[in-house]
């Protein structure tokens, strides 16, 4: 079976060599039910293009806009993702779980 970490990571280099400027999104710590394991990675370029995944679907959308900001900014930061009732389905991670996701530009 392919390493799916080293998809995303050998797109990573691809997207650099072509001169894209990119973020890297890794899950850094995970509680409860989680969509992807610690160490799932998602490459987002400037555009908003993107490869791998952090949550399965659930909050790729929210992650792509934090990483464009990011590059942008040439700052990393960590973004927290949890459910509380009230919130359960406008963040997406209905699954009860909560997702911590470290993002670093690679500019």
């Amino acid at each position: 079976m392919a390493n799916p970490a080293a998809t995303v990571l050998e797109q990573a280099n691809g997207w650099l060599c072509e001169g894209r400027k990119l973020a890297l999104a890794t899950v850094i710590e995970t509680w409860g039910s989680a969509p992807q394991p610690v160490g799932s990675q998602l490459v987002i370029d400037e555009e908003g293009s993107f490869i791998g995944s952090v949550s399965g679907g659930c909050v790729e959308g929210a992650v792509v806009t934090e990483a464009i900001d990011a590059i942008a900014s040439g700052k990393p930061k960590v973004l927290a993702f949890g459910v509380a009732d009230e919130t359960a389905w406008e963040v997406g991670l209905a699954c009860g779980g909560k997702i911590r996701i470290y993002v670093e530009p690679l500019v």
